[in-house]
């Protein structure tokens, strides 16, 4: 596995040198402001996360003001109370997609944040506390007791959040096989362990964020 300065000189080179590299990057948010983020708007980030998977997501932004409306702002409380009625309301509501399943994970993504700020006092404070150096502890979470937030919708959805965050994307599980750090794409516990471990490696090397060392390796490549 090379150093964290060879893989970000490859990446320098690609991108027309470090000046221009460096302005492509961007670090996570304070945790301080993580922790200050309404749980609404978690659900919120979670919903785009969850309907953009697979689908346009420009088309998703396009309708986001009709999703806000329809859920009412996405307050938790009436989202984790939606009845049979509402759904059959949501089904055929224009303003959104109708995709019956992605739909009811909004209710169930719901009581997943009403859960964790019982736990916490706040879901944002769960998750802004959350250690870099364990974040597939905090995908596995969302993976679990969130619905439809495995894969990448967990980490699109903590990234879009200012969470710092790696994605695992085509061109950072490129590198990341290039590395010998896995021989595929990770899905395993063992195999997402063992990607956690580099990025901390690389974290240690380099003093940057998960964030920005995801966004170096996707452009080494």
């Amino acid at each position: 596995m090379r150093s964290f300065d060879e893989i970000y000189q490859i990446a320098a080179a690609r991108k027309g040198g470090a000046e221009a590299l460096e302005a492509m990057l961007s670090a996570p948010v304070p945790a301080a402001e993580v922790a200050a983020i309404p749980d609404d708007r978690w659900l919120a980030a979670m919903t785009r996360a969850v309907f953009q998977a697979g689908f346009n997501w420009k088309v998703v932004e396009s309708m986001w003001p009709g999703f806000e409306a329809a859920f009412d702002g996405f307050d938790t409380g009436r989202c984790a109370m939606l009845t049979d009625e509402d759904f059959e309301r949501l089904v055929a509501d224009t303003r959104i997609i109708r995709n019956g399943a992605k739909i009811r994970s909004v209710q169930q993504n719901a009581v997943f944040l009403r859960s964790l700020a019982a736990e916490h006092g706040s879901a944002s404070r769960a998750i802004a506390d959350w250690p870099s150096t364990d974040f597939i502890g905090l995908l596995e979470l969302f993976k679990t007791r969130g619905s439809r937030l495995g894969g990448t919708s967990g980490q699109y959805c903590l990234r879009f959040q200012g969470k710092d965050s790696f994605i695992l994307s085509q061109s950072v599980v490129d590198r990341l096989i290039a590395e010998g750090v896995v021989d595929k794409p990770p899905t395993s516990k063992k195999a997402l362990a063992d990607v956690q471990a580099a990025f901390n490696t690389w974290m240690q090397q380099s003093g940057r964020s998960l964030t920005e060392i995801s966004r170096v390796l996707a452009m080494s490549l």
